[in-house]
């Protein structure tokens, strides 16, 4: 048996206290892959990374091999990690029971593949884009298919006072658009870890443990602490979805909040820098059109391109886009004016210059 876990003490005895004094140095991260041992002694490994947390057995042909990689970050309170495995059964550890060392909660999300849990009288199944919630305190078993998933690993005392909350919702798969909010925040964490520092460390942990509440524990105050990481999100998911659907004749107010899981009233507090949802779906479909005016292989007339984009009325799809950047549908085509619509220049000198950048800003976002 390959002992993997050694390596990382190794590296970095102490975790994340060890560099803790190295405010602008990376987070400290460690990898492992099966690649790197010996077929024969492949699923003993990877048995033997994951040993203080679950128990592995194989399954398949060819019990003794496994394609398994792993990335794992020390956010100093939390650990994080990617995890890609062939398929294998798992359960909890015996004897791990409330007031061990290791009571962690497990809170996994899967990109590819997906799982099967059986915890005493309660199971549960979860695939790609869902959000599961393990108790290592509590006896489990279960199936993992080849996947690709990120973890967050959490300590019980990292919620104090909101333990018994997030215990409601152990073993059990975490839906609907809040459980979608969740997984989007934990895919950005994972694509902004690699540019971070330990000291965005604290930053980092304050925003995981609000999403967390918000998500799983949506009470008032909960939801005010993570006000603007869920804004962001919900914000972000919008506009996407809003792109995706940029042609479709119903998209409007109702069909966004089915979509986001959200109230209306959510979703005008979203939009209202940008002037409103309908606002910004007509600066959306307005820039796509210019984009297409000024493409030299477009051939359709004007109208054609308009109608496609939701105005059924050539006049008032040309005073839309005159409104919108200072000139006509035709003066694209005619002048050449380039595929990024060229709005007028703000008029920022009869403002304060400490108003500038922020009426600029503004500007732009809308």
């Amino acid at each position: 048996m390959v002992a993997v876990g050694t390596s990382f003490a190794q590296e970095n005895p102490n975790g994340f206290l060890a560099s803790a004094g190295q405010h602008d140095g990376p987070i400290p991260h460690f990898e492992f892959s099966t690649d790197d041992v010996a077929r024969a002694d492949q699923f003993d490994a990877w048995r033997h990374n994951f040993a203080t947390m679950l128990d592995l057995t194989p399954t398949g042909n060819s019990p003794e091999t496994i394609d398994g990689r792993q990335v794992i970050w020390d956010l100093g309170c939390l650990a994080f990690t990617s995890i890609s495995t062939g398929a294998l059964n798992f359960a909890g550890l015996p004897g791990h029971v409330r007031g061990d060392a290791l009571d962690h909660w497990m809170m996994t999300l899967f990109l590819d593949g997906g799982a099967s849990t059986i915890a005493g009288q309660r199971s549960f199944d979860g695939g790609a884009g869902t959000v599961q919630l393990h108790s290592l305190g509590q006896p489990f078993d279960g199936h993992v298919t080849d996947s690709h998933m990120l973890m967050l690993l959490i300590p019980r005392d990292f919620f104090q006072e909101h333990s018994g909350a997030l215990s409601l919702a152990e073993f059990s798969t975490l839906s609907g658009g809040m459980g979608s909010l969740l997984a989007d925040y934990i895919i950005g964490l994972a694509k902004r870890l690699p540019t971070l520092t330990i000291a965005d460390l604290p930053g980092v942990a304050a925003a995981t443990r609000a999403m967390i509440l918000a998500c799983i524990t949506p009470s008032p105050d909960h939801l005010d602490e993570a006000r603007a990481p869920i804004s962001n999100m919900l914000l972000e998911r919008a506009r996407q979805y809003i792109n995706a659907n940029l042609y479709n004749p119903s998209l409007d107010n109702d069909m966004l909040c089915r979509a986001l899981g959200i109230s209306r009233t959510r979703l005008y507090r979203l939009f209202e820098p940008s002037g409103g949802v309908m606002r910004y779906i007509l600066h959306r479909r307005l820039v796509d059109a210019h984009s297409k005016l000024a493409d030299p292989t477009e051939t359709r007339r004007i109208f054609e391109i308009a109608e496609q984009r939701g105005f059924n009325d050539g006049a008032e799809f040309s005073r839309a886009f005159r409104r919108e950047f200072g000139y006509s549908p035709s003066e694209v085509r005619s002048r050449g004016l380039g595929a990024i619509p060229a709005r007028p220049v703000a008029d920022l000198a009869s403002l304060e210059p400490v108003e500038r950048l922020g009426h600029l800003l503004r500007r732009l976002q809308s």
